[in-house]
């Protein structure tokens, strides 16, 4: 079947073992000093490795593969304990890969293994650096009355499931690809990233139907001519699949247009823009 699974750069691959600690599933191994896939079907697609990994060498990738198997999984990880287990099955649920959670506890009572799995919580602690719960002060703001920043917004909706990826204001535009957190984190974001621009807003981790933004993109680039896509994503790990999506949109695109990369820190400053 074909379907979204990891591929590794080997070249880049510096062999620092990183991903294999991501990867609870166990699809990764290292060995002769390269991160290397074990078995395509111990991997979800879901690319918690690629926000681990220091160099860039892992990326998503739609290809022929063994269909992802959690009962396969659970086998593997179930001798490595309590922690391990725990580890993958919030790694499910924090991806809303409620079917696959399904099988991952119905195989624990199977085989009468008990674990302890903490309560979902809106800002629960968990492996993904993105759900992690942090406190800061925002900087100071002049005491004396400023006028509102204008709106850079052009068209409704901007919801990627919801657009339309032929509508008019597509039509040779350059469109920014921005994850929902980002113009929240960002203060001057109309300013800095959307004059003149057409907007798509997406969550890599919590939205389903992901398949479909990669044919919308595509749709976009090809049918609608969009000159460039610019993809304004949060520094944490989990906000790097937005940019592996817009990337295989680009791939299966017959035009190839030039994609800017914009991370946000998740204390509204601006780390990197390339």
């Amino acid at each position: 079947m074909k379907r979204t699974i990891i591929k590794i750069d080997e070249s880049l691959c510096n062999g620092c073992g990183a991903c294999i600690k991501g990867c609870h599933e166990g699809a990764l191994q290292l060995i002769d000093g390269k991160a290397r896939m074990i078995s395509d079907l111990f991997c979800d697609g879901l690319g918690a490795c690629i926000g681990e990994c220091p160099v860039g060498a892992i990326a998503l990738e739609e290809r022929e593969a063994e269909p992802y198997d959690e009962y396969a999984v659970m086998e593997r990880i179930a001798p490595k304990g309590e922690k391990t287990i725990v580890a993958h099955l919030m790694h499910l649920r924090d991806h809303k890969e409620m079917e696959y959670l399904k099988q991952g506890l119905s195989y624990l009572a199977e085989h009468g293994i008990e674990i302890s799995l903490p309560e979902e919580k809106p800002a629960a602690a968990c492996g993904c650096p993105g759900g992690r719960a942090f406190s800061f002060a925002p900087k100071a703001t002049p005491t004396h009355a400023v006028s509102p920043a204008q709106s850079q917004l052009r068209q409704w909706p901007v919801q990627l499931h919801l657009l339309n990826p032929q509508a008019a204001y597509f039509r040779e535009a350059d469109v920014v690809l921005a994850a929902d957190c980002a113009a929240y984190a960002y203060g001057d974001f109309h300013q800095r990233f959307l004059t003149g621009k057409t907007l798509a807003i997406a969550c890599p981790k919590l939205d389903t139907g992901k398949e479909s933004y990669i044919e919308k993109l595509t749709t976009m680039i090809d049918a609608s001519q969009i000159r460039s896509l610019t993809v304004v994503i949060m520094e944490v790990p989990c906000c790097g699949g937005l940019l592996q999506l817009a990337r295989m949109a680009v791939e299966r695109s017959v035009r190839k247009i030039p994609i800017k990369q914009v991370i946000v820190g998740i204390q509204g400053n601006l780390v990197r823009e390339d």
